[in-house]
């Protein structure tokens, strides 16, 4: 396995940015700030902070929303979620680590909408890279990045927070 460091305080600098830049030109008003289980939570409790978030930070697991759920079977460290009751027209910052394939964000949203119809979802991903499978697309991201297959990225926290790019084996047909 090969590492390849990123620079993690640079990529939350950028993330954080983009988000006040959003947050100011789409008017979000009192947003309710959710991370994906694990590392968008570890994310998001960075951007919840450095963005002075009044709400508390919502967390989300995905887990039993998954597409592949039947493929990958019950997960032994499924978390509740935790999140207002209700979210009819509230604005809502959504944080994740990597967008990849699009369908985390997919899943997330399903559960999102059980909780209720938002105003508008922002999403916010640190790392967006190559492979979208799902007509998804993040609105603040941190760096984008094209990785070869057999390449993915792997973010280690809470603390501390560190990213990098690992070289997985690719199976032979």
């Amino acid at each position: 396995m090969t590492h390849t460091p990123l620079k993690i305080n640079e990529l939350l600098a950028a993330l954080q940015t983009n988000i006040a830049a959003a947050i100011s030109t789409r008017q979000l008003s009192n947003p309710l700030m959710i991370g994906i289980h694990s590392g968008g939570v570890w994310v998001a409790e960075a951007m919840h902070r450095a963005l002075a978030i009044k709400e508390p930070l919502g967390l989300l697991d995905i887990a039993f929303y998954r597409d592949d759920f039947s493929q990958i079977g019950v997960h032994p460290n499924v978390k509740p979620s935790q999140l207002p009751p209700n979210l009819d027209g509230r604005d809502i910052i959504l944080v994740d680590d990597v967008f990849y394939t699009g369908r985390t964000i997919r899943a997330a949203l399903n559960e999102i909408f059980d909780y209720g119809r938002p105003n508008q979802v922002l999403l916010a991903v640190l790392i967006e890279r190559n492979g979208r499978q799902i007509p998804l697309a993040p609105d603040c991201v941190g760096a984008t990045i094209n990785l070869d297959t057999g390449q993915r990225i792997k973010l280690t926290g809470p603390q501390p927070l560190a990213i990098h790019v690992e070289t997985v084996a690719v199976a032979v047909s």
